[in-house]
């Protein structure tokens, strides 16, 4: 190896260690295809639930159908969405201390919980302005508010691990935006968003970083 050689692999060996120290790349695919998983199980859970098709516009169906108040509706989502986020945070978190793991790495260090805490704010946010729309009675408007936020949340964090997570955040920003013109549609548009689009992105990753 040449001097020139040695010194662009020295430049390449610090420039490593730097993203290595600023961000945090032990983000697993398979977090993501888990998350989708779960998220496509919640969103079948609906349909059994109410007995309709997530093609169904919502509020049509509750017209037509008055074996659920909205009051309970409302809860069972509130609860489906809890437990599907709970599941996947858990398996989430398993996928991504393996990998960290393997890359001699701590699953939870600095930088971690710097994307942690960064993914959290706009969330949680997004969450509390959600129990906000419910409690005015606009229960449409709550899908979009939450794939939007949650967009935000994810561009919000992309800085500090992979840049792929920027543009599922952006993917998600624009299914919100799509999802507040068809208002009604919100399961079909929580379905694409958290669950295949999370698939996608989750094969992605592994094919890019794992394989």
């Amino acid at each position: 190896m040449s001097i020139q050689e040695e010194q662009l692999q020295a430049l390449s060996d610090i420039r490593t260690m730097m993203n290595r120290s600023a961000k945090f790349l032990s983000l697993s695919g398979l977090s993501g295809i888990a998350a989708g998983i779960c998220a496509l199980i919640g969103a079948a859970a609906v349909p059994l639930y109410l007995g309709v098709t997530p093609f169904d516009n919502f509020f049509d169906v509750h017209i037509s159908n008055s074996r659920h108040t909205i009051e309970e509706i409302t809860v069972f989502f509130i609860a489906d969405a809890l437990t599907v986020l709970v599941v996947a945070l858990a398996i989430g978190a398993f996928f991504t201390r393996r990998k960290a793991h393997l890359r001699g790495e701590s699953a939870f260090d600095h930088t971690s919980i710097q994307l942690a805490f960064n993914l959290a704010i706009p969330l949680g946010a997004g969450g509390l302005f959600c129990f906000i729309l419910l409690y005015h009675g606009f229960v449409g408007l709550v899908a979009p508010s939450l794939l939007l936020f949650y967009g935000f949340s994810l561009l919000h964090a992309s800085k500090f691990t992979l840049d792929d997570v920027r543009y599922l955040g952006i993917c998600e920003m624009i299914l919100g935006l799509i999802s507040a013109v068809f208002i009604g549609y919100g399961l079909l548009f929580w379905t694409i968003g958290f669950g295949v689009l999370h698939i996608v992105y989750g094969a992605v990753m592994y094919y890019k970083y794992e394989r």
